[in-house]
């Protein structure tokens, strides 16, 4: 190993004990725990993913606001107003979270616009750190200095991966022989640099979690490989491994309303639960499990969150 590539690689290791550190909240319990979905490649599903987080955490009378940071491309922003015009249009109850896109600066010069862009960003996390519970941040699938301006705010940082050699290219260079990781990749050093400001300015270690999503029902060789370099990887530089949501058609269809799976015992949806679909809701809740968010509900908030049955 060179010696350039060392500091590098000791800044991810795990700590001595993995499980002290992804079991720290913030010192201050009123203010919001920032969970970033963040990924440089388009197309791993991280709106789908952070809306459906959004909406449990909602649904479990938690305070939610929402910052899409790629309003360029607005993914997040449609879902959202889709499910705004969808609840006014049948009359439902369905909770919003509190909103703030982020949209690309008109300024002329580059300097300009990183700085407007910065203060706008800025200035949505300071209006909602103080009042939500949780703050869920889309970014773009690209490298931009928004996205990575907004990697410094995560406290818990999700990095949605499909299930394929193409996509694990980005955290990570993988001999084709031995499908031994060679070295951390761009997205990797991109994630380590924040880390690294975070840590300069005074934050709390952040918590990384990589998901496997859109993972196929069959066990092929590709699955197997996968799964055995990401857990490797993940020794190598420090995240937590997860099981995301699997290809389902249903997900691609809720977007137009709106809405997600944790929606559908509600009557006036007009769409039928099926087993299917009871299946792709537990991914959700076991997603939401496996992200082991520290606590911003009042004790009577919980006692209510915990006595809630999802029933078809």
């Amino acid at each position: 190993m060179s010696a350039s590539r060392a500091p590098f690689l000791a800044a991810f290791r795990p700590a001595a004990n993995p499980s002290v550190v992804q079991s720290q909240g913030r010192a201050d319990s009123a203010r919001a725990h920032v969970i970033v979905f963040g990924n440089e490649k388009g197309g791993s599903g991280k709106s789908t993913a952070a809306m459906h987080i959004a909406v449990a955490l909602l649904r479990d009378g938690a305070r939610v606001g929402t910052i899409d940071v790629d309003a360029r491309q607005g993914t997040f922003t449609r879902y959202i107003e889709n499910r705004r015009a969808w609840a006014a249009a049948k009359g439902l109850g369905t909770p919003l979270p509190e909103h703030r896109p982020i949209p690309p600066s008109t300024m002329t010069t580059r300097p300009e616009a990183e700085a407007d862009e910065k203060a706008r960003l800025d200035a949505a996390f300071a209006d909602l750190l103080p009042v939500c519970d949780y703050i869920i941040a889309d970014t773009p699938g690209s490298d931009t200095f928004l996205s990575r301006h907004a990697h410094t705010y995560a406290d818990t940082l999700v990095t949605p991966l499909n299930d394929s050699f193409v996509d694990l290219d980005l955290l990570a260079r993988v001999d084709p022989e031995t499908l031994k990781v060679v070295r951390p990749s761009i997205y990797a050093e991109t994630v380590w640099k924040q880390r690294q400001l975070r840590a300069m300015s005074g934050g709390k270690p952040v918590d990384w979690l990589v998901m496997r999503n859109r993972l196929s029902a069959l066990a092929a060789r590709n699955k197997r490989d996968m799964g055995a370099v990401l857990e490797s990887l993940a020794r190598r530089i420090g995240y937590r491994l997860a099981a995301g949501l699997s290809e389902r058609v249903i997900y691609r269809e809720l977007f137009l309303k709106g809405l997600t799976l944790l929606d559908l015992r509600e009557e006036k949806t007009g769409i039928a639960m099926t087993m299917s679909h009871v299946a792709a809701r537990q991914e959700v809740r076991d997603l939401l499990s496996a992200l082991n968010l520290p606590s911003r509900l009042a004790p009577e908030q919980q006692a209510e969150a915990q006595e809630t049955v999802y029933t078809p």
